[in-house]
């Protein structure tokens, strides 16, 4: 989140920050507009707030957090809980394919097929703009290896 609010400071633009109240390592970046940082107890919360205000996600590479985002949003897509339209884009196939193999789960019937396009990589953020900009990304689908 840090480099999306970093960005928008740069644009002199606004820019939210949902963070959780850990006993340590967690702590706000110095970017988020002040009248937009919120600060959560229970992840459940933060979770909510932050599905129910987004309209986009783009996962950069991470670790559990930012699989524990990114699922949580595909699974609520999945199951048509989210009642608004969330594009989900993942930046840099290559490190997607070598953290997940999605396309196995598919192929043992444990998603569907189809769920294959809830998300689309994108390899630049020219490209990730593009998609962004025309709310649909049938350019960008993701293709198994």
């Amino acid at each position: 989140m840090e480099a999306a609010n970093l960005g928008a400071n740069k644009a002199d633009g606004q820019s939210i920050g949902l963070n959780i109240s850990l006993p340590h390592e967690q702590n706000p970046n110095p970017y988020i507009s002040e009248n937009l940082n919120f600060e959560f107890h229970y992840f459940f919360m933060r979770k909510f707030w932050f599905v129910q205000l987004a309209r986009a996600l783009v996962v950069f590479p991470g670790g559990f957090g930012t699989l524990d985002e990114m699922f949580e949003v595909l699974t609520l897509m999945q199951t048509r809980k989210i009642t608004h339209k969330v594009i989900v884009l993942m930046y840099s196939s290559e490190y997607w394919n070598k953290v997940l193999n999605l396309e196995f789960l598919a192929e043992k019937g444990m998603i569907d097929r189809n769920d294959l396009n809830l998300f689309h990589f994108v390899e630049s953020p020219s490209q990730a703009l593009d998609c962004l900009k025309n709310e649909i990304c049938l350019d960008y689908t993701w293709q198994p290896d």
